[in-house]
Protein backbone atom coordinates (compact mmCIF):
# COMPACT_ATOMS: atom_id res chain seq x y z
CA UNK A 1 0.00 0.00 0.00
CA UNK A 2 1.91 3.01 -1.28
CA UNK A 3 -0.79 5.68 -1.17
CA UNK A 4 -0.18 8.86 0.80
CA UNK A 5 -2.59 11.73 1.39
CA UNK A 6 -0.67 15.00 1.37
CA UNK A 7 -2.30 18.30 2.30
CA UNK A 8 -0.86 21.55 0.99
CA UNK A 9 0.20 19.83 -2.23
CA UNK A 10 0.28 23.12 -4.18
CA UNK A 11 2.35 24.83 -1.51
CA UNK A 12 6.07 25.42 -1.78
CA UNK A 13 7.20 22.51 0.40
CA UNK A 14 4.16 20.32 -0.27
CA UNK A 15 4.61 20.37 -4.04
CA UNK A 16 8.27 19.37 -3.82
CA UNK A 17 7.57 16.59 -1.29
CA UNK A 18 4.79 15.33 -3.58
CA UNK A 19 7.26 15.32 -6.46
CA UNK A 20 9.79 13.25 -4.49
CA UNK A 21 7.11 10.78 -3.36
CA UNK A 22 5.93 10.31 -6.95
CA UNK A 23 9.52 9.77 -8.10
CA UNK A 24 9.85 7.02 -5.46
CA UNK A 25 6.77 5.18 -6.70
CA UNK A 26 4.12 6.40 -4.27
CA UNK A 27 0.62 7.43 -5.29
CA UNK A 28 -0.19 10.88 -3.88
CA UNK A 29 -3.69 12.05 -2.98
CA UNK A 30 -3.14 15.80 -3.03
CA UNK A 31 -5.32 18.20 -1.05
CA UNK A 32 -5.12 22.00 -1.26
CA UNK A 33 -7.65 24.84 -1.11
CA UNK A 34 -5.55 27.11 -3.37
CA UNK A 35 -6.27 30.04 -1.06
CA UNK A 36 -5.10 33.57 -1.79
CA UNK A 37 -2.70 33.94 1.15
CA UNK A 38 -0.25 34.79 -1.64
CA UNK A 39 -0.53 34.99 -5.43
CA UNK A 40 -2.30 31.83 -6.58
CA UNK A 41 -0.33 31.81 -9.84
CA UNK A 42 2.60 30.28 -7.98
CA UNK A 43 0.38 27.52 -6.59
CA UNK A 44 -1.11 26.86 -10.02
CA UNK A 45 2.38 26.67 -11.56
CA UNK A 46 3.44 24.04 -9.00
CA UNK A 47 0.17 22.11 -9.23
CA UNK A 48 0.29 21.91 -13.03
CA UNK A 49 3.64 20.11 -12.81
CA UNK A 50 2.15 17.52 -10.44
CA UNK A 51 -1.03 16.97 -12.44
CA UNK A 52 1.00 15.67 -15.36
CA UNK A 53 1.93 12.67 -13.18
CA UNK A 54 -0.17 9.50 -13.52
CA UNK A 55 -0.17 8.58 -9.81
CA UNK A 56 -1.28 12.03 -8.61
CA UNK A 57 -4.88 12.92 -7.72
CA UNK A 58 -5.99 16.38 -6.69
CA UNK A 59 -8.84 17.52 -4.44
CA UNK A 60 -9.51 21.21 -3.90
CA UNK A 61 -10.44 21.09 -0.23
CA UNK A 62 -9.80 23.22 2.86
CA UNK A 63 -8.50 21.02 5.69
CA UNK A 64 -10.54 23.10 8.16
CA UNK A 65 -13.69 21.78 6.42
CA UNK A 66 -14.14 18.44 8.12
CA UNK A 67 -17.06 17.22 6.03
CA UNK A 68 -15.23 17.85 2.77
CA UNK A 69 -12.18 16.05 4.16
CA UNK A 70 -14.29 13.05 5.17
CA UNK A 71 -15.35 12.64 1.53
CA UNK A 72 -11.72 12.74 0.37
CA UNK A 73 -10.72 10.06 2.89
CA UNK A 74 -13.71 7.91 1.90
CA UNK A 75 -12.73 8.06 -1.79
CA UNK A 76 -9.01 7.61 -1.16
CA UNK A 77 -9.19 4.06 0.15
CA UNK A 78 -6.40 2.54 2.28
CA UNK A 79 -3.57 4.96 3.00
CA UNK A 80 -0.08 4.35 4.29
CA UNK A 81 0.21 7.82 5.86
CA UNK A 82 -1.17 11.34 6.04
CA UNK A 83 1.34 14.15 5.54
CA UNK A 84 0.04 17.54 6.63
CA UNK A 85 1.98 20.30 4.89
CA UNK A 86 -1.00 22.64 4.60
CA UNK A 87 -0.50 25.72 6.73
CA UNK A 88 -0.91 29.43 6.99
CA UNK A 89 2.71 30.51 7.17
CA UNK A 90 4.47 33.77 7.90
CA UNK A 91 5.37 35.44 11.17
CA UNK A 92 4.42 39.08 10.53
CA UNK A 93 1.15 38.32 8.76
CA UNK A 94 -0.01 36.26 11.74
CA UNK A 95 0.18 39.35 13.93
CA UNK A 96 -2.35 41.06 11.65
CA UNK A 97 -4.79 38.13 11.32
CA UNK A 98 -4.21 35.39 13.93
CA UNK A 99 -7.66 33.82 13.45
CA UNK A 100 -6.97 32.39 10.01
CA UNK A 101 -3.73 30.86 11.31
CA UNK A 102 -5.53 28.93 14.02
CA UNK A 103 -8.28 27.81 11.65
CA UNK A 104 -5.78 26.10 9.33
CA UNK A 105 -2.87 25.24 11.59
CA UNK A 106 -4.85 23.97 14.58
CA UNK A 107 -8.42 23.13 13.51
CA UNK A 108 -7.15 21.67 10.24
CA UNK A 109 -4.65 19.51 12.10
CA UNK A 110 -7.36 18.23 14.49
CA UNK A 111 -9.53 17.26 11.51
CA UNK A 112 -6.73 15.26 9.92
CA UNK A 113 -5.76 13.60 13.21
CA UNK A 114 -9.38 12.64 13.90
CA UNK A 115 -9.73 11.15 10.43
CA UNK A 116 -6.50 9.18 10.90
CA UNK A 117 -8.02 7.78 14.10
CA UNK A 118 -11.40 7.06 12.50
CA UNK A 119 -9.94 5.32 9.43
CA UNK A 120 -7.16 3.54 11.33
CA UNK A 121 -4.29 5.22 9.49
CA UNK A 122 -1.29 4.59 11.71
CA UNK A 123 1.11 7.34 10.59
CA UNK A 124 0.77 11.11 10.62
CA UNK A 125 3.52 13.55 9.63
CA UNK A 126 3.28 17.33 9.76
CA UNK A 127 5.18 20.53 9.17
CA UNK A 128 6.10 22.50 12.24
CA UNK A 129 8.58 25.38 12.20
CA UNK A 130 11.81 26.67 13.69
CA UNK A 131 9.65 29.56 14.93
CA UNK A 132 8.46 27.42 17.85
CA UNK A 133 11.82 27.93 19.58
CA UNK A 134 11.09 31.62 20.12
CA UNK A 135 13.34 32.81 22.90
CA UNK A 136 14.40 30.96 25.99
CA UNK A 137 17.18 31.45 28.56
CA UNK A 138 18.21 27.86 27.88
CA UNK A 139 18.14 28.06 24.09
CA UNK A 140 21.61 29.03 22.91
CA UNK A 141 22.70 27.94 19.45
CA UNK A 142 22.40 25.71 17.54
CA UNK A 143 18.78 24.98 18.37
CA UNK A 144 18.13 21.39 19.46
CA UNK A 145 14.83 19.53 19.42
CA UNK A 146 14.89 19.08 23.22
CA UNK A 147 15.01 22.82 24.00
CA UNK A 148 11.99 24.59 25.57
CA UNK A 149 9.39 25.85 23.09
CA UNK A 150 7.04 27.63 25.48
CA UNK A 151 7.87 31.25 24.55
CA UNK A 152 6.68 31.77 20.96
CA UNK A 153 7.03 35.31 19.59
CA UNK A 154 4.10 35.33 17.15
CA UNK A 155 0.62 33.80 16.70
CA UNK A 156 2.10 31.76 13.84
CA UNK A 157 4.71 30.21 16.12
CA UNK A 158 2.10 29.63 18.84
CA UNK A 159 -0.21 27.88 16.34
CA UNK A 160 2.60 25.51 15.35
CA UNK A 161 3.37 24.80 18.99
CA UNK A 162 -0.32 24.04 19.58
CA UNK A 163 -0.29 21.63 16.62
CA UNK A 164 2.77 19.84 18.04
CA UNK A 165 1.03 19.45 21.42
CA UNK A 166 -2.10 18.04 19.77
CA UNK A 167 0.02 15.54 17.86
CA UNK A 168 1.58 14.33 21.08
CA UNK A 169 -1.88 13.87 22.60
CA UNK A 170 -3.04 11.72 19.67
CA UNK A 171 0.15 9.68 19.81
CA UNK A 172 -0.38 9.08 23.52
CA UNK A 173 -4.10 8.32 23.30
CA UNK A 174 -4.28 6.34 20.06
CA UNK A 175 -0.72 5.09 19.49
CA UNK A 176 -0.40 7.03 16.23
CA UNK A 177 3.11 7.19 14.80
CA UNK A 178 3.84 10.91 14.58
CA UNK A 179 6.70 12.69 12.81
CA UNK A 180 7.04 16.48 13.07
CA UNK A 181 9.41 18.60 10.98
CA UNK A 182 10.78 21.86 12.30
CA UNK A 183 11.76 23.49 9.04
CA UNK A 184 14.34 26.27 8.98
CA UNK A 185 13.81 29.13 6.45
CA UNK A 186 13.10 27.09 3.33
CA UNK A 187 13.90 28.69 -0.04
CA UNK A 188 14.33 27.81 -3.70
CA UNK A 189 12.67 28.11 -7.12
CA UNK A 190 8.95 29.01 -7.03
CA UNK A 191 9.25 29.82 -3.34
CA UNK A 192 6.80 31.81 -1.27
CA UNK A 193 6.74 35.49 -2.25
CA UNK A 194 6.50 36.65 1.37
CA UNK A 195 9.90 35.07 2.13
CA UNK A 196 13.02 37.18 1.97
CA UNK A 197 14.83 35.44 -0.90
CA UNK A 198 11.93 35.69 -3.37
CA UNK A 199 11.32 39.30 -2.36
CA UNK A 200 14.97 40.31 -2.57
CA UNK A 201 15.44 38.69 -5.99
CA UNK A 202 12.37 40.43 -7.39
CA UNK A 203 13.11 43.81 -5.83
CA UNK A 204 16.72 43.89 -7.00
CA UNK A 205 15.93 42.51 -10.48
CA UNK A 206 13.15 45.02 -11.04
CA UNK A 207 14.94 47.99 -9.49
CA UNK A 208 12.40 48.30 -6.66
CA UNK A 209 13.31 49.39 -3.10
CA UNK A 210 14.44 46.45 -0.97
CA UNK A 211 12.74 46.66 2.43
CA UNK A 212 15.21 45.59 5.11
CA UNK A 213 13.93 45.14 8.66
CA UNK A 214 16.68 45.66 11.21
CA UNK A 215 20.35 46.27 10.46
CA UNK A 216 20.85 43.16 8.28
CA UNK A 217 23.20 41.39 10.67
CA UNK A 218 20.39 39.05 11.79
CA UNK A 219 20.98 35.47 10.64
CA UNK A 220 18.79 32.75 9.15
CA UNK A 221 19.53 29.08 8.57
CA UNK A 222 18.45 29.12 4.91
CA UNK A 223 17.65 25.57 3.74
CA UNK A 224 17.20 24.60 0.10
CA UNK A 225 13.86 23.07 -0.88
CA UNK A 226 15.28 19.86 -2.38
CA UNK A 227 17.12 19.08 0.86
CA UNK A 228 13.94 19.71 2.86
CA UNK A 229 11.85 17.41 0.65
CA UNK A 230 14.43 14.63 0.79
CA UNK A 231 14.61 14.78 4.59
CA UNK A 232 10.83 14.84 4.90
CA UNK A 233 10.39 11.67 2.84
CA UNK A 234 13.21 9.89 4.69
CA UNK A 235 11.52 10.59 8.03
CA UNK A 236 8.27 8.94 7.01
CA UNK A 237 9.81 5.59 7.95
CA UNK A 238 10.11 6.64 11.62
CA UNK A 239 7.86 5.24 14.36
CA UNK A 240 6.72 6.56 17.74
CA UNK A 241 6.64 10.31 18.35
CA UNK A 242 9.55 12.04 16.62
CA UNK A 243 10.58 15.65 16.03
CA UNK A 244 13.31 16.56 13.55
CA UNK A 245 15.01 19.83 12.79
CA UNK A 246 15.57 20.10 9.06
CA UNK A 247 17.94 22.99 8.47
CA UNK A 248 21.15 23.83 6.68
CA UNK A 249 23.19 24.06 9.90
CA UNK A 250 24.98 27.12 8.45
CA UNK A 251 23.41 30.49 9.41
CA UNK A 252 23.78 33.31 6.89
CA UNK A 253 23.52 37.04 7.63
CA UNK A 254 20.87 38.92 5.67
CA UNK A 255 23.52 41.33 4.37
CA UNK A 256 25.45 38.36 2.94
CA UNK A 257 22.28 37.09 1.24
CA UNK A 258 21.68 40.49 -0.36
CA UNK A 259 25.28 40.59 -1.63
CA UNK A 260 24.90 37.14 -3.24
CA UNK A 261 21.77 38.20 -5.09
CA UNK A 262 23.38 41.46 -6.21
CA UNK A 263 26.33 39.53 -7.64
CA UNK A 264 24.11 37.07 -9.52
CA UNK A 265 21.88 39.78 -10.99
CA UNK A 266 24.67 42.29 -11.59
CA UNK A 267 22.60 44.99 -9.86
CA UNK A 268 22.81 46.89 -6.58
CA UNK A 269 19.94 46.87 -4.12
CA UNK A 270 18.17 50.12 -3.26
CA UNK A 271 17.76 49.47 0.45
CA UNK A 272 14.85 50.93 2.41
CA UNK A 273 15.77 50.40 6.05
CA UNK A 274 12.97 49.76 8.53
CA UNK A 275 12.99 48.98 12.28
CA UNK A 276 13.25 45.34 13.28
CA UNK A 277 9.86 43.65 13.76
CA UNK A 278 9.03 42.52 17.31
CA UNK A 279 7.78 39.14 16.04
CA UNK A 280 11.08 38.30 14.31
CA UNK A 281 13.75 36.26 16.05
CA UNK A 282 17.32 37.53 15.93
CA UNK A 283 18.88 34.35 14.56
CA UNK A 284 18.13 30.74 13.71
CA UNK A 285 20.56 27.85 13.52
CA UNK A 286 19.48 24.21 13.38
CA UNK A 287 21.17 21.41 15.21
CA UNK A 288 20.69 18.50 12.80
CA UNK A 289 22.38 15.80 14.89
CA UNK A 290 19.13 13.81 15.25
CA UNK A 291 18.43 13.88 11.52
CA UNK A 292 22.01 12.79 10.81
CA UNK A 293 21.84 9.92 13.28
CA UNK A 294 18.31 8.60 12.66
CA UNK A 295 17.70 9.53 9.03
CA UNK A 296 21.21 9.57 7.59
CA UNK A 297 20.27 13.03 6.27
CA UNK A 298 22.54 15.95 5.48
CA UNK A 299 21.76 19.14 3.55
CA UNK A 300 23.63 19.04 0.24
CA UNK A 301 23.01 22.48 -1.26
CA UNK A 302 25.25 25.39 -0.33
CA UNK A 303 23.63 28.83 -0.09
CA UNK A 304 25.57 30.02 -3.14
CA UNK A 305 24.16 27.19 -5.27
CA UNK A 306 20.64 27.47 -3.95
CA UNK A 307 20.42 31.21 -4.48
CA UNK A 308 21.78 30.80 -8.01
CA UNK A 309 19.10 28.19 -8.79
CA UNK A 310 16.46 30.55 -7.38
CA UNK A 311 17.66 33.54 -9.38
CA UNK A 312 17.78 31.41 -12.55
CA UNK A 313 14.17 30.29 -11.99
CA UNK A 314 13.03 33.89 -11.50
CA UNK A 315 14.73 35.06 -14.68
CA UNK A 316 13.29 32.14 -16.67
CA UNK A 317 9.78 32.96 -15.41
CA UNK A 318 10.23 36.70 -15.14
CA UNK A 319 7.39 37.64 -17.49
CA UNK A 320 4.79 36.54 -14.92
CA UNK A 321 6.90 36.23 -11.76
CA UNK A 322 7.64 39.97 -11.70
CA UNK A 323 3.90 40.64 -11.38
CA UNK A 324 3.61 38.64 -8.16
CA UNK A 325 2.84 40.74 -5.10
CA UNK A 326 5.47 40.61 -2.39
Amino acid sequence: MNRILLSGCAGFIGSKVSEVLLQQGYAVIGVDDLNDAYDVRLKEWRLKRLQSQRRFQFHRVDIADRRALEKVFAEAGPLRAVVNLAARAGVRQSVEDPWVYYRTNVVGAINLLELCKATEIGKFAAASSSSVYGISPESGRPLREDLPTDRPLSPYAASKKAMEALCHSYHHLYDLDIVLFRYFTVYGPAGRPDMSIFRFVKWIAEGEPLILYGDGTQERDFTYIDDIARGTVLALEQTGYQIFNLGNNRPVAITRLISLIEELLGKKAQIDRQPAHRADVRATWASIDRARELLGWEPETRIEQGVEFTVDWYLENREWAKKIQT
